[in-house]
């Protein structure tokens, strides 16, 4: 962590944990609900087109994913790195819920909808060692408003999109167990 803390002085790594486990709650809502571009500010473009492309095929399919009673069990910190530029941390999250599938209809289809199944995911955050610090509040780079950027990262007011990749730490993969 000391490495990090060469680079991000202000690193918390309560405060990484508690913004790790917010993400991925997010993101699979975000695949529940097909709404995935509320979380592109919170993922690489590549990431991102993974999960896009998911949902596109749920969609085509008019399935829909459901991951009920979805929780975090814990969150484990399980390296640091900093090399090319980049500061990297490795994460690992116990999560639990419900994994089935639905029809349009709401009608089961597959999977398991009575118990929850424990599974752990590894992450990988990255952040540029060169990032640009910004204040309590987050502005829109379109018109300048203030964004939530815990919720969709979308402006409000002209739908611009916050790009937290030269700011804050950005998914770069996800692996599940």
């Amino acid at each position: 962590m000391n490495e990090i803390l060469k680079y991000d002085e202000d690193f918390s790594e309560s405060k990484f944990i508690t913004y790790v486990n917010n993400v991925f709650i997010q993101i699979y809502t975000s695949l529940m609900t097909k709404e995935i571009e509320n979380i592109k500010h919170f993922v690489t473009d590549s990431l991102y087109q993974m999960l896009e492309d998911k949902v596109a095929e749920l969609k085509s399919q008019g399935l829909i994913q459901m991951y009920d009673e979805l929780n975090v069990a814990s969150t484990d910190i399980l390296s640091y790195q900093v090399e090319n530029n980049q500061m990297m941390i490795q994460v690992r999250i116990l999560s639990r819920y419900l994994d089935y599938i639905v029809d349009e209809d709401g009608n089961y289809i597959r999977g398991n909808n009575e118990s929850r199944i424990s599974k752990n995911n590894d992450l990988t955050f990255v952040k540029k060692v060169n990032f640009q610090k910004v204040g309590t509040v987050n502005k829109c780079p379109g018109c300048g408003a203030s964004i939530d950027v815990n919720k969709t990262g979308l402006c409000p007011y002209c739908g611009t999109t916050y790009n937290q990749e030269d700011k804050n730490w950005i998914l770069s993969s996800m692996k599940m167990e």
